[in-house]
């Protein structure tokens, strides 16, 4: 008799556990649009600064990052973003992160013209990684997810860990 590959996984193969990283708000700038071949529009935020806070780390997020965005003909926007991060005690903390922001046509308009639009009503995710040789090292081994919502504003992120 077959059976499914999920029957008798362990658990930790059975679903996925996070816990709590930070919440970070970027401060974001107009975009500069860059424009491109059919298909493959492109558009750069420049994120002048923001915060972080969370119950192992928190901070400031530096001046010059950005956010290479690429909005495809079904009006998803694909993001390549660089970051770097300053925690209270002084380390510096590389972060990128690729992601997706997607949703009704309609919703999707009213958050590139700044509205404020309830961050349920459209899909958007993201992948942190990390990277930095200060005592906050344990930050180079995880893998991490992000919730975002566009507000007027800039940005906001919940973040959270993999297990």
């Amino acid at each position: 008799m077959a059976t499914k590959l999920s029957d008798g996984l362990p658990e930790v193969l059975a679903s996925v556990r996070t816990r709590p990283l930070f919440i970070m708000r970027l401060d974001v700038q107009p975009y500069q649009i860059i424009g491109g071949p059919e298909g493959a529009f492109r558009r750069v935020g420049v994120v002048p600064g923001g915060i972080f806070e969370g119950e192992r780390l928190s901070g400031k997020v530096l001046p010059g990052g950005n956010d290479w965005q690429t909005v495809r003909n079904d009006g998803s926007t694909l993001l390549d973003v660089k970051l770097v991060l300053e925690t209270t005690d002084g380390a510096l903390i590389g972060m990128t992160y690729k992601g997706v922001r997607r949703g009704p046509a309609d919703v999707i308009e009213r958050v590139n013209k700044g509205a404020d639009v309830d961050p349920a009503s459209y899909y958007f995710r993201t992948n942190p990684v990390f990277v930095t040789a200060s005592s906050y090292s344990w930050i180079n081994g995880i893998l991490a997810i992000g919730a975002g919502y566009r507000t007027p504003a800039g940005v906001i992120y919940s973040l959270f860990e993999i297990l």
